[in-house]
Parts: structure tokens; C-alpha cells; sequence
């Protein structure tokens, strides 16, 4: 079942265990060594370029100390899970004392969970939920952290339904909507997807969909679909849905282009909160995003991974709240 705990657990307490686990497998012979493998599922991810970025400073800046060091290795998957899969193995090879793994396809999940409790080497799921059964193959040894994609679909349709008008600019007593989605695979895409339209329709509201495909959370790919929705169905579309940032950035563009105007004719929300985009919903040029807190969600991984190594037991869930960006 699902725990929430806080969005950062107690530095103190993770900091006085030492790693009685899987050490010294670190190529320099040291004892001391925590080695920490993570695979990412694409480096030239906007969001997962900070996530990944913070996680490796937090490891080897602060959690590094006490006499344990956290060496990391990162490597980019490409989108390819082939690839993703092969550097897995090379890990497992490698005997790292834990692996922190940001899945291509969440449906591989029972494949790396099955690879590593054959290597005694513990995981941590991240940022792309796999099945519940999954993570209970190898209870106690097996966790995900992130954050729970039906909150930050819900949260931007709460942000729409909280506008002057509810989302309807053309006044037709609909909320007629382009939802640009990722990978209609991966399960953040189809909450965010789902509970977006489900928060306008909790609210009273009547939305209508005009326009739905994926966009792979390309930026490129989100403004080559807005702009076909909005050559196609022009002043009827009230609201642009995006699953992430980046695709909200390329949707920008396609509305600019358009010359129509978020905050005037059209809405546009995102989720991630990046730096431009929440400097974008100051400017009033989109109309809100929701954090998808990377920090506290690399810190957590982090201690979790540790709390892994040490040989505690894990709970299957560790969550992070979204928390709405929006003008104040």
C-alpha cells in the first residue's frame, strides 16, 4: 500500500549510518566506497537533466562523509531500452551496491527487478512508476520514489477552473481543450492526461476534447502538434493541456505563431515547473505549471538508495508532493 512520508527524510539520521551493505566494490579497492549506479532514460531531458544533476551533487557533496563516499555513475539511455538494459548488465557486472534506475519503459520494470535480486543489488525506481507488482517481486528490496502524476493532473485542472472564466474564453459552455500527451505508455502521462480532464469535470465544468496525441515530452514535438491543433480547429480551442514542460515550450511558440495570446484568447499549463516556464507564468505568458519537485525528490532517492545498502527493509512507495505554479 502506498505511504506518503515527508518530502525530505532527516539528514542527521542518514548521515550516522555507515554502510554495512554491499561496500567495497568501488574499482579503487576502498572499503568506504558506496558504488551507485543510475540509469537515466535520456540525458537531453529538461526535467531529468536537474533531477540527475542534483542527485549526483547530493551523493558525493553532502551525503559523502563520516568516512563513506558515494561515488555515482550516470549513464544516458538514449530512449532506447536495449540500450538502457545493457547498461543495467553492465552494472550488475560491475557489482555496484545499488541501482537507481529512471526506466525507458516502465514495462521492464519486472525484468530489471528480477536481474538484480538475482545480484543481490537493491533498486530504486524513479521518476516513471513501475507496477505495483512489480516492486512487490522483491519486497523489501525494491522501492520507487516520485511524485503521484494524478496530483499534478489534477492540479492543472484545478488551475484552469480556477480562471475568470473556468477555461471557456469562446463563451460556448464548454471547455474545449488539445491535450498534448508523452508517452502514452508511461503512467505520469496517462494520469496527467486523465485526472486533467477529471479536476475540470469535479469542478462543474463541461470539457471537450478536440485534439490528443503524444508529443514524447519533445519540445519540438509539442509545437509541431499545437500548431496543427490550432490550424485545425483555430478560436475553438480554449485550453492547450501539456504533460510536461517542454512540450508546453514548443505549444508556446505554436500559439505565438498563431497569434494568439495566453491570458487573452487561450490557456496554456504545463507540469515540471522549469525555470523558464515559471518565468513565463509571471510574465502571464502560460497560464500555470506544476513543480515537479526535483530536489526533494533526488534527496529522497538518495537516502533511500543508502537506507538500501545498509540493509533495511523498504517500503514499495516514497512520495513527493507537486506543489501549483501559478501568478500570485
Amino acid at each position: 500500500m502506498k505511504k506518503w512520508i515527508s518530502m525530505l527524510l532527516t539528514l542527521g539520521m542518514i548521515v550516522g549510518l555507515t554502510s554495512c551493505g554491499r561496500t567495497g566494490s568501488s574499482k579503487d579497492g576502498d572499503p568506504n566506497t558506496v558504488e551507485v549506479g543510475v540509469a537515466i532514460y535520456k540525458f537531453d531531458d529538461n526535467f531529468m537533466t536537474l533531477y540527475r544533476e542534483e542527485l549526483q551533487r547530493y551523493f558525493e557533496e553532502d551525503l559523502s562523509q563520516d568516512g563513506v563516499r558515494y561515488h555515482v555513475t550516470l549513464v544516458d539511455g538514449k530512449g532506447d531500452q536495449a540500450e538502457q538494459t545493457n547498461q543495467i548488465d553492465n552494472f550488475i557486472a560491475n557489482q555496484v551496491d545499488v541501482l537507481i534506475c529512471n526506466l525507458v519503459q516502465a514495462s521492464s520494470a519486472s525484468t530489471v527487478v528480477e536481474k538484480c535480486r538475482a545480484a543481490n543489488i537493491p533498486v530504486v525506481f524513479i521518476n516513471r512508476e513501475p507496477a505495483q507488482e512489480d516492486l512487490e517481486l522483491w519486497p523489501g528490496r525494491t522501492a520507487y520514489v516520485g511524485a503521484d502524476a494524478r496530483q499534478s493532473g489534477t492540479f492543472q485542472g484545478e488551475i484552469i477552473a480556477d480562471t475568470p472564466n473556468q477555461g471557456d474564453w469562446n463563451g460556448n459552455g464548454t471547455v474545449d481543450y488539445v491535450m498534448i500527451m508523452g508517452d502514452p505508455e508511461n503512467v505520469d502521462a496517462q494520469y496527467r492526461t486523465e485526472y486533467s480532464v477529471k479536476a475540470l469535470e469535479d469542478a462543474g465544468l463541461t470539457p471537450r476534447k478536440l485534439f490528443e496525441q503524444r508529443g514524447d515530452w519533445d519540445q519540438a514535438k509539442g509545437q509541431e502538434l499545437a500548431q496543427n491543433a490550432l490550424t485545425q480547429f483555430g478560436d475553438q480551442v480554449d485550453v492547450i493541456f501539456c504533460n510536461n514542460d517542454a512540450m508546453a515550450l514548443g505549444a508556446a511558440q505554436a500559439i505565438s505563431a498563431a497569434d494568439r495570446t495566453v491570458g487573452r484568447d487561450i490557456y496554456l499549463v504545463g507540469v515540471d515547473a522549469l525555470e523558464e516556464c515559471q518565468k513565463m507564468v509571471q510574465a502571464g505568458t502560460m497560464t500555470g505549471t506544476v513543480l515537479n519537485d526535483h530536489v526533494s525528490q533526488a534527496h529522497t532517492a538518495a537516502e533511500v538508495a543508502i537506507r538500501a545498502v545498509n540493509g533495511e527493509d523498504l517500503e514499495p512507495y516514497y512520495w513527493v508532493d507537486y506543489v501549483k505554479v501559478v501568478q500570485p
